[in-house]
């Protein structure tokens, strides 16, 4: 990352909306591709009638949304082992002299959490996300008539921040699934969960804004299209329903951006329905990998590049996706791509930023043929890439 931070490439911050203390103090969760394919079974898309939106006297459609899904979101309580860190002056040389090598053992204490979540079977599946249960001792799940059950983390997917929880209970009411792939700017939002602990919360918005990709939210080692709403998305409600008029779930509120308000972001619920389906038979989820840096050109950028010395770059124009760097023994390596290469097209369908490519490597099929088109040094060439499963320590 040393060159990248020296061309003036940097992250975003973003506050994910969860709620953890230790005598009442928040924290900030830490913190590639999907394969296309139907939404696994255990999330049937809902076959019922959508609730018409009307005005009942009081009663208008987002009092309906509400009642129709509110039985089926849950507060999601949380407790992580976490190590105490040895004091700095402990590992100086003045200190050693007096403790040598007995120094301090760090103690373990409890982090705990608050989280939502939503029940998408009968028998006890909830959808959350992956930061509000990663890494957990325990997890609470609380209904909303009060009853509470011990959760078993069956699957975290860090590149979606989605979790699939199960707890043991039966005849659960579940939520209804809508489609965010029809969505469209200006349509009403409804966000439910328990932010600050407060439960069954419910804000009222609209979308934004749809296929916010990771970069310009700010998470770039997310692989989502994020659905962008007005909402208020608060820390606590993580892991909570993003609804539309219907009361069907669109998306999984997972965040908000810490340096403004009125910008939250969702999972869309295709997304969530196609990681948890891959949580539930494997515990994991795989995700397409090619293995390149890569970076979008601007004309400032490209003369960076092509003044650093070190890389021996030529590059003759100002748009477009340059390799900065091929992973050894990666998918792309094995198919021919070099740092320089750069990307125009990715399964036959034009690219012009890093998001474009990742979008297109996303729905491609591990171990298939992804046919990537590239410009070297003026000549056009065809490169056919055979993805592989993204690496479980790797940022590549």
């Amino acid at each position: 990352m040393g060159l990248l931070t020296r061309l003036g490439i940097s992250l975003g911050l973003l506050a994910l909306g969860g709620t953890v203390g230790v005598l009442g103090n928040q924290y900030l969760s830490r913190k590639a591709p999907l394969e296309v394919n139907k939404p696994p079974a255990i999330l049937p898309a809902s076959l019922s009638l959508p609730v018409i939106p009307q005005n009942d006297g009081n009663v208008n459609f987002i009092a309906q949304a509400v009642q129709k899904v509110g039985p089926a979101v849950v507060r999601i309580d949380s407790a992580r082992e976490v190590a105490d860190q040895i004091p700095e002056e402990f590992k100086q040389p003045f200190f050693r002299r007096f403790f040598g090598n007995e120094v301090p053992i760090p103690k373990e204490h409890l982090e705990r959490g608050t989280g939502s979540g939503f029940i998408v079977s009968t028998d006890g599946l909830l959808l959350t996300n992956a930061h509000v249960v990663e890494g957990t001792t325990q997890v609470k799940v609380t209904l909303k008539n009060g009853q509470t059950h011990q959760g078993k983390v069956l699957g975290v997917d860090n590149m979606t921040d989605v979790a699939l929880v199960k707890i043991e209970a039966k005849n659960l009411p579940t939520v209804t699934f809508g489609k965010a792939e029809t969505l469209i700017p200006g349509e009403w939002a409804i966000a439910i969960g328990n932010p600050l602990g407060l439960d069954n919360t419910v804000t009222v918005g609209i979308i934004s804004a749809l296929g916010r990709t990771s970069s310009e939210v700010g998470v770039p080692d997310k692989r989502v299209r994020f659905i962008q709403t007005d909402a208020a998305i608060n820390p606590g409600n993580s892991g909570g329903p993003l609804l539309n008029a219907k009361g069907e779930v669109i998306g999984i509120n997972t965040a908000i951006r810490a340096d403004a308000q009125g910008l939250g972001f969702a999972i869309p619920i295709e997304t969530a329905q196609k990681v948890a389906g891959q949580l539930s038979s494997k515990g994991k989820a795989e995700h397409p990998y090619i293995g390149i840096h890569m970076v979008t050109l601007n004309p400032e950028l490209r003369q960076q590049l092509n003044e650093t010395k070190e890389l021996n770059f030529n590059i003759d124009q100002n748009e477009g996706v340059i390799v900065l760097r091929v992973v050894e023994n990666s998918p792309a390596q094995k198919a021919g791509m070099q740092a320089g290469d750069i990307i125009e097209t990715v399964a036959g369908n034009p690219v012009k930023t890093a998001s474009d490519v990742q979008q297109g490597v996303e729905t491609s099929a591990i171990g298939g043929n992804l046919e990537i088109e590239i410009n070297r040094r003026g000549k056009q060439q065809t490169l056919t890439v055979q993805p592989g499963v993204f690496p479980s320590k790797t940022s590549d």
